[in-house]
């Protein structure tokens, strides 16, 4: 006969209404999200392979035009906690689809910007409005999935950000080569508005939200637990270098392939990005690292290919510098999947604000990686990026030591004080 705990493991399991692989909802949840996530990476990240282009039509550097990819991520950072405080209010399904109409809708006037001061304006608005989305996202999973399948569930995500990052490239390359790059931009807003549309069709209404407080008070409560909290501060650190790395490689890399020795044509070098297709492996394959390797052997396993990865770029060989920009995109997506997904589990409270601090810093992290990137550039040359992304490993590496480290000392701390307890209760007997 079944034993009391396994009768209470299955009344359980029945009682659990959340979503999990083979239960009604969950693949129209996944494909949703899967969607919003192209989406959202194909419009914030639309001009990053059309830099040079930009550059050329404006006359103006590196560095400024990267402005036009930093001004959406860093306006997205800002951004991204007040918003998710309305999705605690209003619900992640109203908000999550509010943000996608209102940046695809900037999107679609990006095209018709007279210049660069307009470009990096329309940008910044288009970032703030793709604020609503992440957080919420993250946010809908840990309250709708069961904890068991969540890992996974944020890596289906986190792999749709990969896809769009790939295809609106592609697109916007292409594109460009024929038409130019405000057609370009054109068309990556017409992508995103379609899924826009799938997304707001195929979502699931949440049935596990409760509404929350708008009260700045208790907002800032919210905010402060997490901050006091030293795993959560590390998770945010990670996912802020790693994207550092992630966002000054693919800043420049443009530039690079377009220079002598490779002086590739715009959609070639829009092509390059099919390496992107990596990193939707690599996420989604997230949860099985974590199940194999514990949370920090995942990382180290994400920040040692991303290593690799750049050291391998340096090579004049085409070769290997597109077997480099696969390792640096196999380690970013799956370092980025373990620490979010690991941001969700950790708060048990204010998930959304969790969530939210987590994307300011990532994309803050990107923000800085972009402006970095093309100023190590245009002072060191591929180098100089390379450098810079480098130290930026070494930082997640250092963190995740101390956090190592830590949990050693908490673990020893513990044995000692179950023994002294066990002790004093043997001498009482």
């Amino acid at each position: 006969m079944p034993s009391a705990s396994t009768k209470a493991a299955a009344t359980d399991a029945v009682a659990d209404t959340r979503l999990a692989p083979g239960r009604p909802g969950y693949r129209r949840m996944s494909f949703a999200l899967f969607a919003a996530g192209v989406a959202a990476f194909a419009l914030l990240y639309s001009t990053q392979a059309l830099l040079p282009a930009v550059s050329a039509d404006f006359g103006v550097s590196a560095s400024a035009a990267s402005w036009t990819v930093s001004a959406a991520t860093g306006a997205l950072a800002l951004c991204v906690l007040p918003l998710s405080a309305l999705s605690e209010r209003f619900g992640r399904r109203s908000l999550m689809t509010a943000s996608l109409a209102v940046a695809v809708a900037v999107g679609l006037l990006v095209p018709f910007a007279p210049d660069l001061s307009w470009l990096v304006a329309l940008r910044a608005v288009q970032g703030a409005a793709l604020a609503g989305l992440p957080a919420s996202a993250m946010a809908y999973l840990a309250e709708e999935v069961r904890p068991k399948a969540l890992v996974a569930a944020i890596g289906l995500f986190v792999a749709g950000n990969s896809i769009g990052g790939m295809s609106g490239r592609i697109v916007t390359g292409w594109a460009a080569q024929l038409w130019g790059w405000r057609a370009a931009l054109g068309a990556v807003g017409v992508m995103a508005l379609v899924c826009a549309v799938v997304f707001r069709l195929m979502l699931p209404k949440a049935r596990h939200f409760a509404p929350g407080s708008l009260r700045p008070r208790a907002l800032a409560a919210a905010v402060r637990t997490h901050l006091s909290d030293p795993l959560l501060m590390r998770l945010y650190a990670i996912g802020a270098l790693f994207m550092t790395v992630f966002g000054a490689v693919y800043t420049v890399i443009g530039y690079r392939l377009v220079e002598a020795p490779f002086s590739l044509p715009q959609g070639v070098i829009g092509s390059i990005f099919l390496v992107y297709l990596v990193g939707t492996v690599s996420s989604a394959a997230a949860g099985k690292l974590v199940g194999r390797l514990g949370r920090r052997g995942a990382l180290y396993l994400a920040v040692t290919t991303t290593a690799a990865g750049l050291l391998l770029s340096l090579s004049d060989a085409l070769a290997a510098v597109l077997a480099g920009l696969v390792l640096i995109t196999a380690g970013f997506f799956a370092g980025h999947a373990v620490a979010s997904s690991s941001v969700s589990r950790t708060a048990k409270t204010g998930r959304a604000q969790a969530s939210a601090l987590y994307q300011s810093a990532y994309y803050l992290g990107s923000s800085a990686g972009g402006t970095l990137g093309a100023v190590a550039f245009h002072s060191g040359g591929w180098a100089g990026t390379v450098l810079l992304g480098l130290v930026a490993v070494l930082g997640v590496v250092s963190i995740t030591l101390y956090g190592t480290h830590s949990a050693r000392v908490q673990e020893r701390e513990s044995r000692r004080t179950y023994n002294h307890a066990a002790s004093r209760s043997v001498l009482r007997a």
